[in-house]
């Protein structure tokens, strides 16, 4: 059975919008601006994630935004985003370019449930703010591992937005990324306060 796993950047106030700035929010741009010295111990952390990665699940935009930059790069961490299967949630297979992708097909709450039982291992959301909400609501994610960049950024779409109910987590790991990133990991709580 797979774990399912968000993995985000996000700042300390939780805004995940327009990180790289292409979607011309004004506050966008954000992630590149504040890396600065922390990316290449940042890009060891999340490369050691994708060798640990049994599928990737995202939705449409976050798919087509991650295979642009991906798909050509080179590189032990390109190759192995390449090699790792990747879950679509989307209504059309149509410019399904990275290699190993699939559309989900039915019903999403059933559709990753079924993916759960099938894959052995992570099952990793990157970006993904929507479909994040949804498992959230529905009891379908299994961990959370948030990079939080030092800034308060002050508006934006944030990753956790209203829930049907509480969302009980356990921190389980907190530790700096270089110099100003905090890398936090919360497993979800099934059947009690956290």
């Amino acid at each position: 059975m797979g774990t399912i796993v968000i993995n985000t950047n996000l700042t300390l106030d939780g805004v995940v919008e327009d990180p790289t700035g292409d979607e011309g929010f004004a506050r966008g741009g954000w992630f590149d601006e504040l890396m600065g010295e922390d990316r290449a111990p940042w890009a060891e952390v999340e490369a050691a994630e994708a060798d640990r990665t049994a599928a990737i699940l995202m939705g449409r935009r976050s798919y087509d935004w991650f295979a642009r930059r991906w798909q050509e790069r080179s590189g032990p961490w390109a190759d192995r985003l390449r090699a790792v299967p990747k879950y679509v949630v989307s209504s059309s297979s149509d410019g399904l370019v990275w290699d190993g992708s699939t559309v989900l097909d039915g019903d999403l709450l059933d559709s990753v449930k079924r993916l759960r039982d099938e894959v052995d291992g992570d099952i990793v959301v990157y970006a993904s703010r929507q479909l994040v909400q949804t498992l959230l609501d529905n009891d379908l994610v299994d961990e959370l591992r948030l990079i939080v960049l030092p800034t308060v950024l002050g508006d934006g779409r944030r990753l956790f937005g209203e829930t049907a109910s509480p969302v009980p987590v356990r921190l389980t790991s907190a530790r700096t990324i270089g110099s100003g990133l905090a890398f936090l990991t919360y497993e979800v709580v099934r059947g009690g306060p956290a």
